[in-house]
């Protein structure tokens, strides 16, 4: 009887594990290039480059801009002008963002959605601190107290929700000015209108203050307002490190037999909440990278 041959296995044979490489091999390099979607990112590249070009490019411009092959960039902007993220000129020949973008980041107001993530931190920090905070807002040159929590203990200092303050006498208001856009500032002075109570400022101490807080990317100094009141305050920094908003801490030292965190304790857990709500969650300490203007 004839014996049998060995079946073949079925499907494509298991490919050889890769031998491992100095990249892969650095710590943090397997995390970071495990998810990778070249495709994805390629049409993300694409979208970033033309948000830069109110005017739109060329597809060989694109091609330039990238350093890619004609075919990858062909291919990528036809499936972003079908899905409507791109129109083409009426000529055919430019590319430029349509306003998809635009509709989809308003489907849910933006300063919702900043509060209903900046809540649960701010929750954590008045835990922690025993202290209460507030993030203000640039609102028609001053400053909207958009969200605010109270201390857990009872005892606490506290900004209503809700409430404007000023822009010019405030540590939020400071905070919003060093690290507005160089084009903003001029605009936001402009713009302001004192307050009832607003302690007035001269633009020599202005300009020192401003300096001061781009310095150390916080401020921290008595009240204007209120005798007995250390504010505290930090940068809720955005993607070009401009001020989104601030995260204020209107810090009351207990003068009875509770210890709770001193001032010290509360600035550092205040720069990790701010921090932690930063886009780029860049470190606190780092520079604002917009110089003083004349004002």
């Amino acid at each position: 009887m004839p014996s049998e041959s060995p079946r073949k296995p079925r499907g494509r044979p298991p490919k050889a594990a890769p031998a491992p490489s100095a990249t892969s091999a650095a710590p943090g390099a397997d995390a970071l290039q495990r998810y990778r979607a070249p495709a994805l990112d390629k049409g993300l590249d694409i979208l970033e480059l033309l948000s830069t070009q109110p005017e739109g490019l060329s597809r060989a411009q694109i091609v330039k801009e990238m350093a890619r092959s004609p075919n990858e960039i062909y291919r990528m902007l036809e499936r972003l002008v079908a899905r409507q993220y791109v129109m083409r000129s009426a000529s055919g020949d430019r590319y430029a963002l349509s306003l998809k973008l635009f509709a989809m980041a308003h489907a849910h107001p933006p300063l919702n959605r900043l509060v209903n993530q900046a809540l649960p931190v701010m929750d954590e920090f008045a835990r922690q601190a025993e202290q209460s905070c507030h993030m203000g807002v640039y609102d028609r040159g001053n400053v909207l107290i958009a969200a605010q929590v109270n201390s857990p203990r009872g005892w606490s200092f506290a900004v209503q929700r809700g409430a404007r303050v000023g822009l010019l006498d405030t540590a939020s208001g400071h905070v919003l000015l060093a690290y507005a856009e160089p084009h903003s500032l001029p605009r936001m002075l402009a713009e302001h209108s004192p307050l009832d109570g607003e302690v007035p400022i001269t633009q020599v101490q202005l300009n020192s203050i401003l300096a001061s807080v781009r310095a150390q990317a916080y401020i921290e100094r008595d009240s204007a307002q209120s005798y007995g009141v250390v504010d505290i305050s930090c940068p809720i920094l955005g993607p070009d490190n401009t001020a989104l908003a601030t995260l204020t801490c209107p810090y009351i030292r207990r003068i009875d037999r509770h210890i709770g965190p001193d001032l010290a304790a509360v600035r550092a857990l205040l720069q990790a909440a701010s921090q932690a709500l930063s886009f780029m969650q860049t470190p606190q300490g780092q520079a604002a990278r917009n110089e003083p203007p004349g004002l």
